[in-house]
């Protein structure tokens, strides 16, 4: 079973607001983590982004790569995880407790990532190394040091 353990947490109110690293979070599939702006479920739209998830191993390999030291958060994702491969199939199942995310995208990095570093917008790209972005399918709430397994892979994600 591939499992690890989620090793931060962190949202933000607003697009380009700042991140506020939590040590708990309330995850809903009509908001994603609670009070976080990217979250909200649209009726009319595909909803391929209302948790993202990023592997440590990845963020500090791309930031080492360039030499630089940036606090995970800087990512603007809503999960760390340590131990265990985030992965790249869309329609896969991941469970933390309660908690069901489905994989749909790779959460491709934008220009913001070179602003903090140049060249990490492109460090990120190799391997889906920005990690995933996930839709809601079971709410609850989860903590730093909650377990994270891959469940299984769903028929369709539409």
């Amino acid at each position: 079973m591939n499992a690890g353990v989620i090793a931060g947490l962190a949202r933000h109110a607003a697009p380009r607001a700042a991140m506020e690293v939590l040590d708990r979070a309330t995850i809903t599939p009509e908001r994603g983590v609670e009070g976080d702006c990217k979250g909200r479920f649209k009726p009319s739209g595909r909803n391929r982004r209302q948790v993202t998830l990023i592997e440590r191993g990845d963020w500090e390999a791309a930031t080492a790569a360039l030499g630089v030291d940036l606090p995970w958060s800087d990512r603007r994702a809503n999960i760390l995880v340590d131990g265990i491969d985030l992965p790249q199939l869309p329609g896969t199942v991941l469970r933390i407790g309660d908690v069901r995310l489905v994989v749909m995208v790779e959460c491709d990095p934008c220009h913001r990532m070179d602003a903090l570093a140049p060249g990490l917008q492109q460090a990120l790209r190799d391997d889906w190394r920005g990690g995933v972005c996930t839709r809601v399918l079971t709410g609850g709430e989860i903590a730093v040091g909650d377990a994270i397994i891959v469940e299984n892979v769903m028929e369709s994600v539409g």
